[in-house]
């Protein structure tokens, strides 16, 4: 059961317990190959990138499809903002620009874990928009997306999570 869904100022979050231990669920965050089947929007397809996630300042690229994105499908860079294992994973969003440059729009998207238990962790999901610049903010609204995606986000992980600590 979700424990909370609230918009503080320019962030959303949503808290959810899962019966995981904390290390099994960092696990799967920092694993971009599974990042498809967690997004509640169905907006990512598949990592381009499927090395771990190790480090700060790593990045990783995911391949998206979004009916109302100019090319349809794309490629997002994402570059690890927080890696605090196994208590806290987070990445900002970009693009790489034709000249092979990265490009971040100011939205991060952050888990924080908190063991519970041996067997038991809260995890908060929060998608953190304060640092778009204004020129963004005139083509694209924030969040981008509906009430039910932190959630289902919660959901589709926890459901990975129970199955890979079970294999």
């Amino acid at each position: 059961m979700v424990k909370c869904v609230h918009t503080v100022d320019e962030n959303v979050s949503a808290t959810l317990t899962f019966a995981v231990p904390a290390t099994k669920v960092f696990a799967v965050l920092a694993d971009p190959a599974t990042h498809a089947a967690i997004d509640g929007t169905g907006w990512v397809q598949q990592a381009a990138d499927l090395a771990p996630l190790t480090e700060v300042g790593q990045v990783f690229r995911m391949s998206m499809h979004h009916d109302d994105h100019p090319d349809k499908g794309y490629t997002t860079a994402n570059k690890v903002r927080v890696f605090d294992p196994p208590r806290a994973i987070g990445w900002l969003t970009g693009y790489e620009t034709d000249d092979g440059r990265l490009e971040f729009g100011g939205w991060l998207w952050r888990y924080d874990l908190r063991p519970l238990g041996p067997s038991q962790t809260e995890v908060t999901l929060t998608y953190d928009w304060s640092a778009v610049p204004p020129s963004i903010r005139e083509y694209l609204r924030f969040p981008p997306f509906g009430p039910d995606h932190l959630t289902n986000s919660l959901h589709h992980l926890a459901e990975i999570a129970a199955r890979t600590s079970h294999a």
